[in-house]
């Protein structure tokens, strides 16, 4: 297996592994200040949460995608995936060992997504959404986002009623209102993740939007077929669609630590343990941030730029001879967040109640932050 050699530097060396919103807004401040590589299996960045807008305005993932390089002039870009992890090193996919004094691990979900921003642009732009080697990408598990197969259809059918399934929806039902969109979800009540009056609220909207709601029901997926048009709930209601999307979540990018001597980190859920300065159970450099924590809390992107913080500054303080006495502690966020429902409105859930409407559209649906984003890398609003 070939190494890698280090540059002569005495800065400590910072291996972070996953660049998405953790990994991305953790290396950019230390930079400068330590011997930064990042390990990813794109060349860029991707804020997540604009994909479903992507898909139906492909324009709009022209400044979501992010070169590493253009927000990174410091730090060195490895393009490939993590496979395991040593003592001190970080093993990739193309047989190189790369050293760490300190390692951050931010590989979130589980995605499937092109390596070049080239190829990930131009799926948006053709209307598909696919995996490297051709297959439909299955960034919900299952289905394909395909742009061109929503504007063909006169009718829709999403299988899952959390946060994707509903912004979706949100954003069907506003481009195309003349689309039949039904929603089956097998919970009692949507965005199960937030409290029931924002469900309620979020339930009041879609039928306003006259999107069928089906609660306490699933489609088996094994059977699904856009062949007849046709699909069967668990209750024997048979549904018409011309096609579907599955929105029922996505793998967490743990199954690489497995082997790894992390693998008693990890929980019955696969999230790395963690500590309250977001140090790994029993390890004193190996950090986590990100959804890939156990941290009790909605993972949200702005909170993993939370996270990212709260370990910057650990690891400057830990470069510098500092005490661990004087580490920063996280404390888990409250429940706050916001479920866009089309261009201008969204529901929020905030400390103080929650809010329907524009309100909470005004702050994230119009541009879904990306300027803002954008702004705080570094680059051009």
């Amino acid at each position: 297996m070939g190494g890698v050699a280090g540059d002569g530097s005495s800065r400590s060396r910072v291996v972070v592994v996953g660049g998405g919103v953790a990994g991305a807004f953790l290396a950019k401040p230390l930079q400068f200040v330590a011997d930064v590589v990042v390990i990813d299996s794109k060349e860029y960045f991707e804020m997540p949460w604009t994909e479903l807008r992507s898909m139906v305005e492909p324009s709009f993932s022209g400044r979501t995608l992010i070169k590493h390089t253009d927000y990174l002039s410091n730090a060195r870009i490895i393009t490939s995936s993590a496979v395991g992890i040593t003592e001190d090193q970080v093993l990739t996919a193309d047989g190189d060992s790369i050293t760490f004094d300190y390692l951050v691990i931010a590989t979130g979900h589980a995605y499937s997504t092109p390596r070049s921003r080239d190829r990930r642009l131009e799926q948006f732009e053709q209307g598909l959404v696919m995996d490297t080697d051709g297959i439909n990408y299955l960034a919900l598990l299952i289905g394909t986002y395909d742009s061109q197969k929503i504007k063909a259809s006169q009718s829709i059918l999403i299988v899952g009623g959390g946060p994707t399934g509903v912004e979706l929806a949100g954003e069907i039902a506003v481009d195309y209102p003349e689309k039949k969109v039904t929603i089956v979800h097998k919970g009692s009540r949507l965005l199960e993740f937030l409290g029931p009056k924002a469900s309620k609220k979020a339930m009041h909207w879609l039928t306003s939007k006259k999107v069928d709601v089906l609660l306490g029901q699933s489609v088996d997926l094994n059977s699904i077929s856009e062949a007849d048009g046709a699909y069967m709930t668990s209750a024997g209601e048979k549904i018409a669609a011309d096609c579907h999307f599955v929105c029922i979540g996505k793998p967490l990018g743990s199954s690489w630590l497995q082997n790894s001597v992390l693998k008693d980190c990890l929980n019955e859920k696969g999230r790395l343990v963690v500590d309250e300065c977001f140090r790994v159970r029993g390890r004193s450099n190996i950090f986590a941030i990100g959804d890939i924590t156990d941290v009790p809390e909605i993972k949200e992107g702005y909170i993993a730029q939370k996270h990212s913080a709260v370990v910057s500054k650990n690891l400057q303080l830990l470069m510098k001879g500092g005490k661990e006495s004087k580490l920063v502690k996280y404390k888990a966020a409250s429940a706050t967040t916001i479920v866009s429902l089309g261009r201008k409105e969204g529901v929020g859930q905030f400390p103080f109640g929650t809010v329907i409407g524009c309100l909470p559209g005004r702050i994230k649906s119009k541009d879904l932050f990306v300027e803002k984003t954008r702004k705080n890398l570094g680059l051009d609003s």
